[in-house]
C-alpha cells in the first residue's frame, strides 16, 4: 500500500511527520536517562556529555518511532484509532527521517565514549526490532520496555564509561516494568483490531482483564525497584517524597483504566506516565542538591540570622 497524496512543501511534510511520530513524546524516556546521568555524575556532568546524551536520546527515539510507523503503515491505515496517521506524512518521508536519526544516533555514541559506541548496534537492534515483534509474539510490550530501559543504561555508560555498578541495572529494571505495564494498558484499545488483523499482543491473546492485572503487578514492581534504586544510591528526603507522588500517579492511572473509557486511557497513558518521570527526576535532582549544597545553605542561613544553632 502506498501513502495517500500529501500537499504542501518539504517543511509542511516534515512537520506532519514529526506529529506522526509523536516527537513531543521523547520526554517519556528522558527523565529516567537524566536521573541515571545525575546519579552517575553526582550532579551535572560536563556540558558536552550532557548535550550528546540528549542528542542520542532524541535521535534514538525518533529513529524507533519512524521505523515503527513505517513498518505498521499498512495496518495503521485500517485501524480506526490510527488511520489518521497516514494523513500526516508520507511513508517515504518517515523512512528518510528514520535513516537520518539513526546516523545521528551513531554519531552521538561515537562522540561519547568507546563503550557507548560498542553498544550502539545492540541499541539499534532493540529499538528497531520492537516494531516487528507484533508479527510473532504476544509480549511485544516487554520488548518495548527493553527499548526504553536502554535509556538509563546508556546515560550511565555515557558518564562513567562502565556498567559495573548495580544502579543502572536496577533503574533499567524499573523502567522495563513501568513501560511493559503502561503499554499493556494502551494496547487494550486495539484488542478487536489486533485479533481481526491477526497481530499479536497480550491483551488480544489473554483478554483485557488479565492484561490489566499484569499491568498492576508490573507497576507494583516498578515502585519497589525505584525504592531499591533510591536506597542503593543513598538518596535523601526529596527522592522519598517523589516516591509518594509516583505511587499516587500509578494508583490513579489504574483507577482511570478500570472504566474502559478510551479517553481516560489516553489520560492515564500520557498524563500520569509523564508525571511519574517528572517526579522521579525532580526527586533525584532535589536529593543531589540537598547533599551537595545543604551544608552551604545551612551556613548561609546561620550567618544571615535565619537559623540559630545552639552549641553544647
Amino acid at each position: 500500500m502506498t501513502s495517500p497524496p500529501s500537499g504542501g512543501g518539504f517543511f509542511h511534510r516534515l512537520a506532519g511527520t514529526l506529529e506522526l511520530i509523536k516527537f513531543s513524546h521523547s520526554v517519556f524516556a528522558l527523565p529516567f536517562a537524566l536521573s541515571a546521568m545525575f546519579i552517575a555524575a553526582g550532579g551535572l556532568p560536563p556540558l558536552p556529555v550532557l548535550l550528546w546524551i540528549l542528542w542520542c536520546l532524541v535521535s534514538a527515539r525518533t529513529a524507533a518511532m519512524c521505523f515503527n510507523r513505517w513498518a505498521d503503515w499498512d495496518h495503521d491505515v485500517f485501524n480506526p484509532r490510527t488511520k489518521r496517521r497516514s494523513q500526516l506524512g508520507t511513508r517515504r518521508m518517515t523512512m528518510t527521517l528514520c535513516i537520518v536519526a539513526l546516523v545521528a544516533f551513531v554519531m552521538g555514541c561515537w562522540m561519547l565514549n568507546l563503550l557507548c559506541l560498542a553498544l550502539c548496534p545492540v541499541a539499534c537492534l532493540i529499538i528497531l526490532g520492537y516494531s516487528l515483534t507484533k508479527r510473532f509474539t504476544n509480549y511485544t510490550h516487554a520488548v518495548l520496555g527493553l527499548a526504553l530501559a536502554a535509556a538509563p543504561m546508556g546515560a550511565w555508560a555515557a558518564v562513567t564509561g562502565s556498567l559495573l555498578s548495580p544502579l543502572p541495572w536496577v533503574l533499567a529494571a524499573a523502567v522495563w516494568c513501568w513501560v511493559f505495564g503502561f503499554d499493556l494498558i494502551y494496547a487494550t484499545q486495539d484488542v478487536d483490531f489486533d485479533r481481526a488483523a491477526r497481530l499479536h499482543s497480550f491483551p488480544a491473546r489473554h483478554g483485557v482483564e488479565t492484561a490489566l492485572r499484569l499491568a498492576r503487578a508490573l507497576h507494583v514492581a516498578t515502585w519497589l525497584l525505584l525504592g531499591l534504586f533510591g536506597w542503593l544510591a543513598a538518596l535523601s528526603l526529596p527522592y522519598w517524597l517523589a516516591m509518594a507522588f509516583i505511587l499516587g500517579a500509578l494508583v490513579f492511572e489504574h483507577r482511570l483504566c478500570r472504566t474502559g473509557d478510551l479517553t481516560r486511557i489516553n489520560i492515564a497513558f500520557f498524563n500520569m506516565n509523564a508525571l511519574v518521570g517528572l517526579c522521579l527526576v525532580l526527586g533525584v535532582v532535589g536529593s543531589i542538591s540537598l547533599t551537595n549544597y545543604g551544608p552551604q545553605l545551612s551556613n548561609y542561613l546561620v550567618r544571615s540570622g535565619w537559623m540559630h544553632i545552639e552549641h553544647p
